[in-house]
């Protein structure tokens, strides 16, 4: 059993984080950043749910490219394949579940 306060998780640099569970491959991550991620294509599907501050999440449907501010509480769902890159606006923390291994 665990019990983490996601609220006061920090790291030593930006997308740093914290391994909560790998349940079959599938990990469960929480991360913390200050600072943009880069663009990037999972091998698999993400799962990115902001659990404290803002993010900016842009991706790319179509060649054209979106953008949506995510808070507390916002879930974004990347398809295999789908093109995006998260900017975190100030500190914030986040939830990822993806497959173990992907960028």
């Amino acid at each position: 059993m665990k019990f983490i306060e996601s609220r006061t998780f920090t790291a030593a640099r930006a997308w740093g984080a914290l391994d909560i569970a790998n349940m079959n491959g599938i990990t469960v991550r929480l991360h913390w950043a200050d600072k943009p991620y880069e663009w990037h294509v999972n091998d698999g599907e993400e799962v990115f749910v902001v659990v404290d501050g803002q993010v900016r999440m842009d991706y790319r449907e179509n060649g054209q490219t979106h953008s949506v501010v995510m808070s507390a509480g916002d879930i974004f769902f990347a398809s295999s394949g789908a093109e995006h890159v998260a900017h975190p606006m100030g500190e914030a923390r986040m939830l990822v579940i993806e497959k173990e291994g992907s960028v």
